[in-house]
């Protein structure tokens, strides 16, 4: 596609499409106190509703993750939109337990369809003379949008009428936007004559496996973090910190993904080899934070918290994506690329999954110090891990 009027159009469309979706997969996140007093479930229940979210995004990943590459773009996106307005009109209904489930379990299977194809998507229709920051803007649109969604439900929750309802018309009315937009954009995929739709099995091509491997690397730590601060940071405000107000729990969230952003930006200004290392630094300084907030029961250590992990996370999996994304041939990132996210939900999921199990019986002060610490500690194992990959690059690199 050439640097034109349109290119441009058609880059900023998919950026948008991409966030919009984005939006809707944390839409509920500060709505679940909300959820847990007129439904009275606790935190084991929370927890397998995330877990059905993780597991609709890992099924839609291997499913359908590499469609676009033989459908095109254009209509697993608009698949993609479809899969989150159906989340968000069984959330306009939703009075029981199960309805949650089925909700949340639409809501993955709208980010397992996206994260793939709306990453190959933006990259793809960046035009000649934004190609080098396409994928700060593919990374930068899903975590603006992962951000947005409960800031905006916070806030509508909080001063606009109807707190569990309202945010769901607006969604629809974004993605209804949307869904135009993809019908404005351009194809960017070549599409075989006759299309081989399968499951993906989650085969790396061999000349990727070198970038691949310290990815997924920094994906366990920077996703691990992002899944134990997005599920705790709502009982965390209410029950240690003392605040009930669901804007300020949206916000403390989106103060997270806003700071991944940040540091996909920073990224730029350090050298190629110190990207990772910084990234786990943000990590662990991000735990500690967190957990001298549990400890002391202060908001502003939170919010530091937040900004030090986002960054952290945002520098690892902007270094991981952009690395994959080079070594990728253009008939298989869109597989590649859905391979990549499989690994890291894997990596937010199980560390919830655990979260949910402990708090019932150790108490939720006591499992987020821990988790902090432990979370922490996989960032350095990561780091540790990633140095010794490169190590073994740079051998073979000198042998030949």
């Amino acid at each position: 596609m050439t640097d034109t009027t349109g290119s441009r159009r058609d880059f900023l469309l998919a950026a948008f499409v991409f966030a919009v979706a984005m939006v809707g997969t944390t839409l509920p996140t500060p709505l679940y106190v909300f959820y847990q007093q007129t439904l009275g479930f606790g935190p084991t229940w929370l927890t397998l509703i995330f877990s059905i979210y993780a597991a609709g995004v890992i099924a839609a990943l291997l499913v359908v993750g590499s469609w676009s590459d033989q459908l095109g773009r254009r209509p697993m996106l608009a698949a993609g939109l479809l899969m989150g307005a159906a989340s968000a009109a069984v959330f306009l209904f939703a009075h029981s337990i199960p309805a949650l489930l089925v909700g949340r379990l639409f809501s993955g299977f709208s980010a397992g369809i996206m994260a793939g194809t709306a990453t190959v998507a933006v990259i793809e229709a960046a035009p000649a003379i934004w190609r080098e920051h396409a994928t700060l803007m593919a990374t930068a649109a899903n975590m603006l949008g992962l951000g947005l969604g409960p800031l905006l439900a916070g806030f509508t929750a909080q001063y606009l009428p109807w707190p569990l309802h309202l945010v769901f018309w607006l969604h629809l009315a974004l993605l209804a936007l949307a869904l135009l937009a993809i019908a404005a954009c351009r194809e960017t995929a070549p599409r075989p004559a006759r299309p081989r739709l399968q499951v993906q099995h989650p085969a790396i091509p061999a000349a990727v496996r070198p970038w691949f491997i310290p990815a997924s690397i920094g994906g366990l730590a920077g996703f691990s973090v992002a899944g134990v601060f997005t599920s705790l940071v709502p009982s965390l405000v209410n029950q240690v910190m003392g605040v009930h107000n669901a804007l300020v729990v949206g916000a403390a969230i989106a103060l997270f993904f806003v700071a991944s952003v940040f540091g996909q930006a920073v990224l730029k200004w350090l050298p190629a080899a110190q990207h990772m290392a910084a990234g786990c630094g943000g990590l662990c300084l991000g735990m500690l934070a967190l957990g001298l907030a549990i400890a002391l029961g202060l908001m502003p250590l939170l919010l530091l918290a937040a900004v030090l992990a986002g960054a952290g996370q945002g520098m690892v999996f902007r270094a991981g994506m952009a690395a994959v994304a080079r070594a990728t041939p253009p008939a298989q990132k869109a597989a590649v690329t859905s391979a990549l996210f499989v690994v890291f939900y894997f990596s937010m999921s199980l560390p919830v999954i655990a979260l949910g199990l402990s708090i019932p019986r150790f108490g939720l002060s006591h499992t987020g110090e821990v988790f902090s610490a432990l979370v922490a500690l996989i960032a350095l194992l990561a780091l540790a891990s990633m140095k010794r990959v490169d190590a073994h690059q740079q051998a073979i690199s000198t042998s030949r």
